[in-house]
């Protein structure tokens, strides 16, 4: 009895020793097309129109709001992320839809978001819990392109806030611009918003103390490609550098820790298009807000897939196959990783 009462004194005492933290939970989600029924006489929108090709209802509209709401509700197994960014949405008014007409009221989200020059106007934006990340301000920047200077394409948004420890957090949200036309012959317009974001990095460092960077989105490339690998110099985990805090490690370029081959199907081959990628300030154990070991995942619940008929296996559920109207999710998966944030500073 005296063993076990010794034994429980220092468990108790080893426990009041160590630092309180808090999960903070980050989800990524290109969410495919996620339009309202509204013409937008500026931009190239009539597909997703009620009288448009897909016959775009505001019922097919808004049973897809809810599925997009279930899957960051699902993301977040007791609680929802601290922090969702998300691809392919196209205005506030969807933004404000998804966050009150749907069960994620209840968690009293606010968001930010881009309204750049896509031609089809479709954006990225970000969710916030706000007693988790306060925030404070927030940019977005237009890809600065290298051979087509009024190109037009989805703007970068950066948002940056405090999180419960009191430290900054500098958050980039990316839709880097698509593989229409070739992956190759597309691939200059990629290397521009690499750069883009590079230049932005670097300025960080530049003027923080501290600096604490995440990045997300949808790369449209591979951790291996150029883009990410050579000009955005994001390399993965195992090539941790810890002598250098300004280095930006990419969670997602290692495929023997990942749960799933890849978060986007395209003709049968999965790929990792959609990436989380930190400063190497956020994976330093010693730091008040760092990666949970273990927690970087694709997430890939079964309801979230279907029969691939036409290349075997699985791919994801998505609200048109082709043309053909299924009612599920988004042609991405999702990415989640946690942070652990000391809540005392």
């Amino acid at each position: 009895m005296l063993k076990i009462l010794t034994m429980t004194f220092f468990l108790l005492l080893a426990s009041l020793s160590l630092p309180a933290q808090q999960l903070f939970r980050v989800m990524s989600y290109n969410v495919e097309n996620l339009f309202d029924t509204e013409d937008n006489p500026d931009k190239a929108d009539e597909e997703f129109l009620p009288s448009g090709n897909r016959h775009w209802t505001k019922g097919r509209y808004y049973h897809k709001l809810q599925q997009i709401a279930r899957v960051i509700s699902a993301a977040g197994e007791w609680d929802t992320p601290a922090l969702v960014g998300l691809c392919e949405v196209e205005n506030d008014s969807v933004m404000f839809h998804l966050l009150h007409r749907t069960p994620l009221k209840q968690q009293h989200y606010r968001y930010c978001m881009t309204h750049g020059e896509d031609t089809r106007g479709i954006n990225v934006a970000l969710l916030y819990q706000r007693d988790k990340f306060r925030y404070i301000g927030q940019k977005e920047y237009p890809v600065r392109f290298s051979r087509e200077k009024h190109k037009h394409t989805r703007n970068i948004l950066h948002v940056w806030g405090e999180v419960i420890s009191g430290n900054l957090l500098d958050v980039f949200v990316c839709h880097f611009p698509s593989r229409y036309g070739g992956e190759k012959e597309s691939e200059n317009d990629r290397f521009d918003a690499a750069r883009t974001l590079r230049i932005l990095c670097d300025s960080l460092q530049k003027i923080r103390i501290f600096p604490q960077i995440l990045i997300m989105g949808d790369f449209n490339d591979t951790p291996e490609n150029e883009s990410i690998r050579r000009i955005l110099s994001a390399v993965p985990l195992s090539e941790q550098d810890n002598s250098s805090s300004s280095a930006l490690y990419n969670l997602f370029a290692d495929p023997h820790i990942l749960n799933h081959h890849g978060s986007h199907k395209y003709q049968g081959e999965w790929s990792q298009l959609d990436q989380i990628i930190v400063s190497g300030n956020l994976v330093d154990k010693a730091t008040s807000m760092h990666i949970k070991t273990g927690s970087i995942r694709i997430f890939a619940p079964d309801f979230l897939f279907t029969n691939d008929k036409t290349w075997r296996g699985k791919r994801t559920l998505r609200t048109f196959y082709g043309f053909k109207y299924e009612g599920g999710y988004s042609d991405h998966l999702p990415l989640i990783v946690d942070f652990f944030v000391s809540l005392s500073h």
